[in-house]
């Protein structure tokens, strides 16, 4: 049961082959074989066997309440979640316990989920690694998958295993870890600048970003408001549809959600003519940088989509060069205004300073906070100044509409999706990722994500194939505002012809292997 799809487990639970109660211990086992992995700060295995409990009996009196019932779930650790600690990683919410849940939180649970723990990431989901939080890094279960393990073993020059490991990217890194450890069948992450699209990519899963207000961000402590997004990591196109058909909707404690356009029950339909598709591909992200496995994927899914009958367009959008730039700007102003509300006297960490309240207010943050958030701070502050105010902050508005224009002009061009990388390369040993700074590594591993959070679209991660040392490339469709439903089509399609296979941990994980082992490990049609 472990290795497959949520919408396979939650037709097993329906028809009686498993009970919520054992797919919850499961879970929990497989939980505690993989902490080292890092994925959980706070595993909440009473409330989760306790929801199982109720949960059967509702499947005993033939009262489900839909495809999520019974189903184990990770949440990130900065949604608020009552009654359970919510950190984000960050001394400055350690103990903290929130009074009340997320929207999206809620939504989960009152379609019957079961919350098996909150996930690490970096601190206040500041980074592109899952590196930077407080409890230490998160370790990507690629790392000691059969593949991986089999290709570096023919590598002779390859270093010790034990510590070159591979990082999850970020920052919804332990969510990533979780789905793909097999601990849990979909998880939320936050999206700001790509970090679901980012760990979906080097977790070999798919990471989907919805439309900005068609998912309540309340109770998703926020890092920028203009571009938060709650985020879905699931193992498949359809497992992602189903929970973004239980989360989508408006809601009257955020006032950027909007009329839902999802129709519920939310199923995707077959693609039934690719040849009335158009595929934009923005010829701004064939970049020096990308690495040469990912731009031969990249092309190989452009021909399968053309050799299908759709209609293949290079198209420009121009303003791409100014979007890392224009997002550091707009960012850490956001992030200076945020952080604002971490002083020490309501909630979270205080010092014991108390000669002065302005001492204890920068006492408390220093402590608080780590170099990385502390640095987003001042930048923030310093954009933010009223003589700065014009030239930074104000001008960077202007590059992000005109950001936001490039990908209008783009679909009134004809286009339905686009096409592009979702990052540079695979995923990059641990010590060599921490070689570069946090400001480097993030506008290195969002370049091609970035830019679609500051246009407020859709875009999902697909996996496509295992590089040359066995480990998992995403590639990105990016959609209309709001047309969600066309864009998991499309990348369903997509996933049915790429074939992607099953990660193989069958040397970690004894009471999963007999389940991966009768996986179908195809062949990737992208790599032939």
């Amino acid at each position: 049961m472990l290795g497959r799809t949520l919408q396979e487990v939650s037709a097993a639970l329906k028809q009686g082959q498993i009970t919520p109660t054992e797919l919850c211990q499961k879970c929990l086992s497989l939980i505690k074989k993989t902490k080292f992995l890092n994925a959980y700060i706070t595993v909440s295995e009473e409330v989760a066997l306790k929801q199982a409990e109720e949960s059967e009996k509702r499947y005993k009196n033939g009262q489900s309440l839909g495809d999520l019932d019974g189903i184990p779930v990770a949440v990130k650790d900065n949604f608020s979640t009552s009654g359970i600690e919510t950190t984000c990683a960050s001394n400055m919410l350690k103990g903290y316990i929130p009074p009340y849940n997320a929207t999206v939180v809620q939504k989960l649970l009152d379609q019957g989920a079961l919350l098996m723990g909150k996930t690490n990431l970096d601190e206040f989901a500041m980074g592109s690694g899952s590196t930077d939080g407080i409890f230490g890094p998160v370790k990507n279960p690629w790392s000691y998958s059969k593949q991986y393990r089999e290709k570096r073993k023919q590598n002779p020059h390859s270093k010790n295993e034990d510590s070159d490991w591979l990082i999850t990217g970020g920052s919804s890194g332990g969510s990533a870890a979780a789905v793909s450890a097999f601990t849990c069948y979909a998880a939320l992450g936050s999206d700001t600048g790509g970090s679901t699209r980012n760990p979906a990519a080097h977790c070999g899963l798919v990471g989907f970003k919805p439309s900005y207000g068609l998912v309540s961000r309340h109770g998703l402590i926020p890092l920028v408001n203009s571009m938060d997004v709650p985020g879905i990591l699931t193992r498949c196109v359809d497992d992602a549809a189903i929970v973004l058909g239980a989360l989508a909707g408006p809601d009257p404690k955020d006032s950027t959600t909007v009329h839902d356009p999802i129709n519920k029950p939310f199923m995707l339909p077959s693609l039934a003519d690719v040849s009335k598709l158009c595929i934009g591909i923005p010829k701004e992200y064939l970049i020096p940088e990308l690495s040469s496995e990912v731009r031969s994927l990249w092309s190989k899914a452009a021909d399968l989509f053309e050799s299908e009958g759709a209609k293949v367009l290079e198209v420009s959008l121009p303003h791409t060069s100014y979007s890392i730039v224009c997002y550091h700007v707009l960012c850490t102003s956001e992030v200076a205004s945020n952080m604002a509300r971490f002083d020490g006297l309501q909630y979270g960490h205080r010092c014991d300073i108390n000669v002065s309240t302005e001492a204890m207010y920068a006492a408390t943050r220093r402590e608080g906070f780590n170099d990385v958030v502390r640095g987003r701070i001042l930048s923030g502050n310093f954009f933010l100044l009223k003589e700065n105010y014009e030239n930074y902050f104000v001008k960077a508005q202007k590059v992000r509409r005109l950001i936001a224009n490039d990908f209008v002009n783009a679909f009134n061009s004809g286009v339905d999706v686009l096409l592009t990388p979702t990052t540079l390369s695979e995923a990059v040993p641990y010590l060599e990722f921490i070689k570069e700074d946090n400001r480097t590594r993030s506008a290195q591993d969002d370049i091609f994500t970035q830019a679609v959070n500051m246009a407020g679209l859709p875009a999902v991660s697909i996996p496509v194939a295992l590089s040359n040392q066995g480990l998992p490339i995403g590639l990105q469709f990016i959609g209309r505002a709001f047309c969600d439903q066309q864009l998991l089509t499309v990348a369903k399609w997509f996933e049915k012809q790429v074939q992607f296979p099953v990660i193989q941990l069958q040397e970690l994980m004894d009471d999963c292997s007999a389940v991966l082992e009768n996986e179908k490990s195809a062949s990737v049609s992208l790599k032939q």
